[in-house]
């Protein structure tokens, strides 16, 4: 059976901490939907790449098509997860697949800046960008690359995204899944 990630992408996203997990993912058979928080569906990264996404994600969650992801990843960057953050849109999915027992996935600043006020860290492993783990209220933090706690994964920073990505993969699929994928990238 395939798997079903959703992607956020807001104004001000860390580039590689959204297109390696696309990347990746797509690399070992996960479908995967980019979706735009904002009214545009060309989003600007924090270093001015434009990446076009698939999908508004105010245009899924009207048609319910939110029900059928297995994941979904949030990337860091600022002002991207702060964007990410103030979406209602966002907000609501995320706690969702996250009660659903989903896959709930963030790196560099998001896991701090997004999941922490969401009440997902809540008693959980988790990892972020060096400093932003003073943001985070209940959660027990570690400073490993990836962190795996039951369905939340969460990452550091750009520099990590890969083994974030592989992560996701093994969570969704299997480790061998994963594992193929980093050796066909030389991870």
């Amino acid at each position: 059976m395939t798997k079903n990630v959703i992607v956020l992408l807001a104004e001000g996203f860390e580039e590689i901490e959204a297109v390696t997990p696309i990347d990746y993912l797509r690399r070992a058979g996960i479908t995967v939907t980019v979706a735009a928080v904002g009214d545009s569906l060309a989003v600007k990264g924090a270093r001015g790449i434009t990446v076009m996404a698939d999908a508004a994600l105010k245009e899924l969650a009207k048609q319910g098509a939110v029900s059928s992801f297995d994941g979904i990843v949030i990337p860091g960057g600022m002002p991207g997860a702060a964007n990410i953050a103030a979406s209602q849109e966002a907000g609501a999915l995320i706690t969702q697949m996250a009660a659903a027992g989903k896959l709930v996935c963030a790196i560099c600043a998001a896991p701090a800046v997004v999941l922490a006020p969401l009440g997902i860290l809540d008693g959980k492993k988790f990892t972020c960008y060096p400093g932003m783990e003073e943001k985070v209220q209940g959660g027990k933090w570690t400073d490993e690359s990836v962190a795996v706690d039951g369905n939340v994964i969460t990452s550091r920073a750009a520099g990590t995204a890969g083994k974030f990505a592989v992560a996701v993969i093994a969570a969704l699929l299997g480790e061998a899944e994963g594992e193929k994928v980093a050796r066909a990238v030389l991870l």
